[in-house]
């Protein structure tokens, strides 16, 4: 069921993802030209993930016809399993992202108060950028997970991704201009364009443009998800590192600027919590050689710098579901800082992370939250 005219106008808005959710997608890996060893050791950690992540919210896990057998199998039995075809299992990319209604309807207002927005797909950058050439099956995602649930759709022909944003809830967007001013996204579209649909499907009023995202996140085109969240209305979460031979200090230290001389939408200064990027981390000859690299996806050669981030973490009902990458420094570190940011919230970390940020990316990737209806309460465990 689609929805006629633009979210904000009807007094949709995007929620925070510290907003109560009524459940977690994630789909499951199983494509040898991206994961090792055919997915294999990934499907493990999906599994640990949606593991983790049920302990905080109800949480549906779909896979293809050919691997729902598998997934069955390895996933606890409370957590449900769907049947669905996918080109590969980025479902924050993928999947739609979520709008509610917040003002209380009349009695014969028939207004859902959750829908979901279906941008346009096109692999991270079409044809010739993209990570795989076929993407057919990714651009029905959003659509069937909508009609799974019941959820009316917004239709956008926007080439977005939802790892490319995130929103305070209050009125703010946070991206990179190296991802959403690529042209292999929309390359018709000025930055005040972008900018004026992220505003009227976001129901946001202000969006803050950082120059890049993460080193080495070719993938995406620097994913915001990877460099620079919200932690709560004023407050952010910068990926940094100290070391100022490496490539990711210019751009922290960049972003860092920007933040310290911004303004949310409501007008407060920015705090920013810096969080220290692991290693660096690279992929290795038997990591590489574990992928079959027949041309089809994006080639994983050895010795690739991983676009490793602890920014990119899942933030659920009461949990921060966090990724470790066996960097016991930084993972020690990471674990700290995310306790302290969110102190209401639980921090489990998933040691076997890697295996994600070898296909290129990691938990808040491979998760896409849907919000509870406003003024409703999720009751779950």
């Amino acid at each position: 069921m689609e929805i006629e005219g633009k979210p904000a106008l009807l007094g949709y808005r995007m929620p925070a993802e510290w907003e109560p959710h009524s459940q977690c997608w994630m789909g499951w890996p199983e494509r040898p030209d991206n994961w090792r060893e055919h997915a294999v050791p990934a499907q493990h950690v999906f599994a640990e993930v949606a593991t983790a992540i049920s302990k905080f919210v109800p949480v549906t896990v779909c896979a293809s016809a050919a691997q729902w057998d598998n997934a069955r199998i390895q996933i606890p039995k409370h957590i449900r399993v769907v049947e669905m075809s996918m080109n590969d299992s980025w479902f924050r990319d993928t999947g739609p992202t979520f709008v509610v209604l917040d003002q209380t309807l009349s009695s014969g207002d028939q207004r859902h108060k959750v829908a979901g927005i279906d941008w346009t797909f096109n692999s991270w950058g079409g044809v010739l950028d993209g990570c795989y050439k076929d993407w057919s099956l990714d651009t029905l995602v959003a659509r069937k997970i909508l009609e799974i649930e019941r959820v009316p759709r917004f239709p956008q022909s926007l080439i977005l991704e939802g790892g490319s944003i995130h929103v305070d809830g209050e009125g703010t967007c946070l991206t990179t201009e190296e991802c959403l001013l690529n042209t292999n996204r929309n390359p018709t579209l000025t930055k005040e364009q972008i900018e004026d649909e992220l505003k009227i499907y976001l129901g946001v009023r202000k969006v803050i443009w950082l120059p890049h995202g993460l080193f080495g996140d070719d993938d995406t085109n620097g994913h915001i998800d990877n460099m620079c969240c919200f932690v709560k209305p004023g407050v952010v979460m910068l990926s940094w590192t100290n070391d100022e031979s490496d490539p990711q200090y210019e751009r922290s230290a960049e972003a860092f600027t920007i933040l310290s001389n911004a303004t949310d939408a409501c007008g407060r200064k920015f705090e920013i919590i810096k969080l220290h990027v692991p290693g660096p981390l690279y992929m290795t000859d038997e990591e590489s050689a574990g992928v079959i690299q027949d041309g089809d996806a994006k080639p994983r050669p050895p010795g690739t710098r991983l676009a490793a981030s602890y920014v990119n973490f899942y933030i659920a009902n009461g949990g921060i579901i966090a990724p470790a990458f066996g960097d016991e420094k930084w993972d020690t570190e990471a674990f700290r800082v995310l306790s302290s940011a969110f102190p209401d919230h639980e921090v489990v970390m998933i040691k076997g992370a890697r295996e994600i940020v070898l296909a290129g990316g990691n938990i808040h990737c491979i998760t896409q939250q849907q919000p509870a209806p406003p003024s409703s309460v999720v009751k779950h465990g």
